[in-house]
């Protein structure tokens, strides 16, 4: 238990030394919550003027190096939420589902992806693209400035 949590919270110093300051400047801000970060969850989170809500969840799953794990990489997924103003209910997608299934962009190779890493090098690398992707997808997307292409609308074309 001890090393799996020693395992999250170097992810959480990693995450926020390579993403947090390109979210910081978008608005989106980390959110300490203890219970959350004890099962491998990290958030960011930002109020948007028009009273809805956006944040990008970060989960992680820490595998130790085990005769049970059998040396399986550690990984890790991104899942966007965003709350409109009002009831109206929550919208949520998963970053590489967005990307790849939504809006049709092949640069991870399957919609349901989790990114994985073994060392502090493979870790860095792989927060940079999932944060690209963030910037680039995600936070216009929760902004919703930035929506899919019609499917059926580009099928007629």
């Amino acid at each position: 238990m001890q090393e799996r949590q020693a395992g999250q919270d170097y992810f959480r110093t990693l995450l926020r030394a390579v993403v947090g300051q390109a979210f910081a400047a978008a608005g989106y801000h980390f959110e300490r919550a203890s219970l959350q970060s004890a099962g491998g969850r990290f958030r960011f989170g930002k109020a948007f003027d028009d009273g809805g809500f956006g944040w990008i969840d970060f989960q992680v799953l820490v595998y130790s190096d085990t005769i049970w794990s059998g040396g399986a990489p550690s990984r890790f997924r991104v899942q966007l939420t965003r709350s409109p103003a009002g009831a109206a209910g929550q919208v949520s997608r998963g970053l590489s589902q967005l990307v790849v299934a939504d809006f049709g962009v092949k640069i991870l190779p399957v919609a349901d992806h989790w990114w994985t890493y073994r060392d502090t090098d493979s870790l860095g690398k792989a927060l940079t693209e999932a944060g690209h992707l963030v910037v680039g997808y995600g936070i216009p997307w929760l902004a919703g400035e930035l929506s899919p292409p019609d499917k059926k609308a580009n099928a007629l074309a």
